[in-house]
C-alpha cells in the first residue's frame, strides 16, 4: 500500500514541478516539463513492482530514499532529456536553450518529481504500510509528519486538484504577461 494514494502522488509532484513556470524560458517548454515529469511522481513506487521478482525488496524501503531518486534520475533523467531533445527539440514545446542541456533538463524534471513522492509518504503516519527512511543510508531512522491518513480521498484528490489548478494558473499568466496580444483580446 501506498502512504499517499496515486491521485496524491501526482498532485504533490504537480505542485514541486510548478517553479518551473518562473524558471524556464517559455511557457511550452515549462508545460513539457510539468506534463512529462508528473509522471515521475510515482517512480519510488516501482518497488511495488521490483519486490514480485526480488522477495527482500520492500515497500519504503530503499527506493523511498533520497539517494535511489537521485540515482535514478541521474540515469532515467538525461534518457528523459534526450528523447525529449529528439522529439520535441524543432518545436516551441522545447525551446533552443533547454535543448542544448536536455540531459539537466530531464535530471531535475525526474528528480524533483520522485522527491516529491518521498515528501507526501511522510505526509502519513505508518498505519497501514511502513514509514519511510528518506536520508539513508546517513539517517536511519524512519521520519514522518503524520498529519494524514494515507487514504483519505478529500487530501489525495486534493492535492490533484491544487496541483492541476496551479499549475494551469501559472500556464494562463506566464502566456498573458509574455504575450501581448493575448491580453488585448
Amino acid at each position: 500500500m501506498c502512504m499517499v494514494d496515486v491521485a496524491g502522488h501526482l498532485g504533490m509532484a504537480l505542485i514541486w514541478l510548478a517553479p518551473a513556470w518562473f524558471i524556464l524560458d517559455t511557457p511550452k517548454t515549462a508545460a513539457t516539463f510539468v506534463g512529462v515529469g508528473v509522471w515521475f511522481g510515482m517512480l519510488p513506487d516501482t518497488d511495488l513492482y521490483l519486490r514480485r521478482v526480488f522477495e527482500t525488496v520492500k515497500h519504503h524501503g530503499i527506493m523511498h530514499t533520497i539517494l535511489a531518486v537521485t540515482l535514478l534520475a541521474a540515469v532515467i533523467g538525461p534518457l528523459v532529456g534526450l528523447v525529449l531533445r529528439r522529439t520535441l527539440g524543432d518545436s516551441e514545446w522545447f525551446s533552443p536553450d533547454t535543448a542544448w542541456d536536455a540531459y539537466s533538463f530531464g535530471f531535475v524534471m525526474v528528480w524533483v518529481a520522485g522527491l516529491a513522492h518521498i515528501f507526501a509518504d511522510m505526509l502519513s503516519a505508518p498505519d497501514i504500510a511502513e514509514a519511510t527512511e528518506p536520508f539513508w543510508p546517513l539517517y536511519q531512522q524512519s521520519l514522518g509528519i503524520d498529519i494524514v491518513w494515507y487514504n483519505n480521498p478529500w487530501f489525495n484528490w486534493g492535492l490533484l486538484v491544487a496541483g492541476v489548478v496551479l499549475n494551469v494558473a501559472l500556464y494562463y499568466s506566464k502566456t498573458h504577461s509574455t504575450n501581448p496580444s493575448a491580453v488585448q483580446s
